[in-house]
């Protein structure tokens, strides 16, 4: 039996086919634009016909389709390995030549970051005794002048204890004003080899080695190697995840560095603890905002069965755009990378070889995921399900307008049209 465009997309996205239905006729009213969900599902059907042919796959199971695009994957992750000289994440020298890759071949992200005498100040004020036991120092003065102060300021993240840090340390940030932060570079930088044992902890229960400072404007790897297929793809993907998302907090901070309440909004945007209340009122067009991936947590969370936007999965629209376009720099592999283009919010479901149906993502980093946890059976979706959802939204406005409306809501939490 034949069933709607609307109808599909639900399926996809776990839904109710009424809240298809609903958002698109308030969203029809609002925009003008008609036919949005057919023109989806049409175009996400020839993507995935032209995708599958590119495989080569004659059984199209679920299970098959998933396996070759892993393949895939695979097959990009040994290229960005070898091109950079065979790189490995456990060495210093090679994460940093990953981090100088794309530093050198990506605009520098200017952005508005806690001035580092005033990082100084606060570590002063409340010393992480645990990193200068750690390091052997006595006072932070003597640690600070033979020290880098990045690294410290990243080595809090996993040295001292979560509750030290947010009870006593961050408990500081109360009293920032905007004249402590002033504008510079995003910072990429790999850590020295003398954070690697107390990392390891923090790296196995991450299950990767990278992370950042949205407050300090730096982007950290730390090189501890899982080696695991998959692994230096994924090092680029979230490198430049983080890149976008630093950038993109950046100007929500300088957004608001005129109010009163800066340092208030500042420890909120920081917490990502977000929780945005719809109005209920049938007559108004409603879209939630999620900062995090709920599915990870909960994949049967509510929230994510209602119209909502989520500003990760626009990082990793321009980090899976960066990919392509570094897949195109290195020599000789143009058409491998042009296969990725365009697939953040590609799926559907097939048969699977259980006699039902299985969703199939297209997403490059859902896939990334998925080969660094193969051998766990892990599979990932929700990349593509969240990236999905922002799509539709593009769809009827623009990927600019979407840009927009969440920078001016996310302290909100809700998108009200």
């Amino acid at each position: 039996m034949q069933i709607s465009a609307e109808e599909r997309t639900a399926r996809i996205l776990r839904c109710p086919a009424q809240t298809i239905f609903e958002l698109e006729r308030k969203m029809e009213a609002i925009s003008g634009k008609k036919g949005v969900f057919e023109a989806l599902i049409q175009e996400n059907s020839e993507i995935i016909a032209d995708r599958i042919e590119k495989l080569g796959i004659k059984n199209q199971t679920a299970e098959e389709i998933s396996h070759a695009i892993l393949k895939k994957i695979g097959q990009a992750d040994k290229i960005f390995t070898q091109r950079l000289g065979n790189v490995s994440a456990a060495k210093i020298e090679d994460c940093q030549r990953v981090l100088d890759f794309i530093k050198n071949n990506q605009p520098p992200l200017i952005g508005f970051f806690l001035k580092k005498e005033k990082a100084e100040e606060l570590l002063k004020k409340e010393p992480p005794q645990k990193i200068l036991n750690y390091l052997g120092y006595h006072s932070v003065a003597e640690m600070l002048q033979k020290e880098d102060l990045e690294e410290v300021f990243a080595a809090l993240r996993f040295v001292e204890d979560g509750d030290w840090l947010n009870d006593v340390f961050f408990k500081q940030y109360e009293t920032l004003k905007a004249e402590d932060f002033e504008e510079r570079e995003i910072k990429l930088k790999a850590l020295s080899e003398k954070w690697r044992p107390a990392a390891e902890k923090f790296v196995a229960k991450k299950y990767h080695n990278i992370s950042h400072l949205k407050e300090f404007g730096v982007i950290f790897v730390i090189p501890v190697a899982l080696n695991i297929p998959g692994e230096i793809l994924r090092m680029f993907s979230l490198i430049l995840h983080y890149y976008y998302e630093v950038k993109f907090y950046s100007d929500i901070f300088k957004q608001y560095s005129a109010d009163n309440d800066f340092a208030q909004k500042l420890i909120t945007l920081l917490k990502g603890d977000l929780g945005g209340k719809l109005s209920n009122d049938s007559n108004v067009c409603e879209w939630l905002i999620i900062q995090q991936y709920l599915a990870k947590e909960n994949e049967n969370d509510p929230r994510l069965f209602i119209p909502h936007l989520n500003p990760e999965a626009v990082h990793w629209y321009k980090a899976g755009n960066d990919i392509v376009k570094f897949g195109n720099l290195l020599e000789g592999i143009d058409d491998d990378f042009t296969y990725w283009e365009n697939l953040d919010w590609v799926g559907d479901y097939f048969p699977d070889e259980n006699g039902g149906e299985g969703l199939v993502s297209f997403n490059m980093i859902d896939n990334v995921m998925s080969l660094v946890k193969e051998k766990e059976r892990i599979k990932y979706l929700y990349h593509h399900q969240e990236a999905l959802w922002n799509e539709i939204f593009v769809r009827y406005f623009s990927r600019e307008k979407l840009e927009e409306v969440l920078r001016q809501n996310l302290i909100k939490g809700v998108v009200r049209l």
